[in-house]
């Protein structure tokens, strides 16, 4: 059974820790929320969430620390250009004990251990947009001082919204060309195939259905049967069939070397924004 997580603040819960905060709540694992956001029109979305506090710092300038104050884990999903004043706003009051964890993107543990009091313990997730739905894949890296415990209680929070890899920091980056950038490329497909579709003879609404439901179903099955993708793949390939030739001439285009790049890329461009 599940244990009961201990109070948690979410400063700056945009949409990803608005996911965040709707897998807690969804979870019943969550003994005391409360979430700022910067004006009352966004704080106001979250009101209605049963068993959150929601606080618009336009209202309450001194929100964030109170709620740091608070918390016994304190999740930092500002922006990341805002990330340092935040730190140093709510350095002071966090608790002996607290658990910081950043979901900034670019942001190094010790951009946070430079400014909190020496031995703070600093974790770095890298949630992916799914969380909205209780399907993340979240990368999580400990700070050095973190205890085994304290990684286990984070885990289990971002637990609530889908699946967690524990990775060292220097791979946080590399996991976001996969798991964090993801979506997008399964939803690039989506959308290619659904043009030729389009481009068959069918209307965009066939198309669409087509398309996405092929997607969807395809990785319920892949989920459901545990099996490896390519074995799922093979199963669906008869010998000189049609599919065979149409993978055939996916595979002559090099997709191992596409992605390979396309990856490439996207690390390159994390490094660029990590080094500012």
């Amino acid at each position: 059974m599940s244990r009961m997580l201990p109070p948690i603040a979410i400063l700056g819960a945009g949409s990803m820790g608005g996911a965040i905060l709707h897998g807690l709540v969804g979870s019943g694992q969550a003994t005391g929320l409360t979430v700022t956001n910067r004006t009352a029109a966004k704080a106001a979305g979250l009101r209605a969430v049963r068993g959150v506090r929601s606080v618009a710092l336009d209202e309450e300038p001194s929100g964030n620390r109170d709620a740091a104050a608070a918390a016994s884990i304190v999740i930092v999903g500002v922006k990341p250009a805002m990330v340092p004043d935040l730190v140093r706003e709510i350095a002071p009051v966090l608790r002996e004990d607290a658990i910081v964890v950043s979901i900034a993107a670019g942001v190094p543990i010790a951009t946070f251990e430079r400014i909190l009091p020496a031995g703070a313990a600093v974790l770095r997730a890298m949630p992916n947009t799914p969380a909205l739905v209780g399907e993340a894949v979240t990368g999580l890296a400990a700070g050095s001082a973190v205890t085994a415990e304290q990684t286990a209680v984070v885990r289990e929070l971002f637990a609530t919204c889908g699946t967690v890899i524990e990775v060292p920091e220097q791979q946080i980056d590399a996991l976001s060309t996969i798991s964090g950038s993801g979506p997008a490329y399964v939803f690039l497909f989506i959308e290619e195939l659904t043009k030729a579709a389009i481009g068959k003879g069918f209307t965009a609404a066939q198309a669409r259905t087509m398309a996405e439901g092929t997607f969807i179903g395809a990785t319920a099955l892949l989920k459901a049967s545990g099996d490896d993708p390519a074995e799922l793949r093979r199963r669906v390939t008869s010998p000189a069939g049609t599919t065979e030739r149409a993978v055939a001439v996916l595979q002559d285009a090099h997709l191992d070397e596409l992605f390979a790049r396309a990856t490439d890329a996207a690390l390159a461009r994390a490094r660029e924004l990590a080094a500012g």
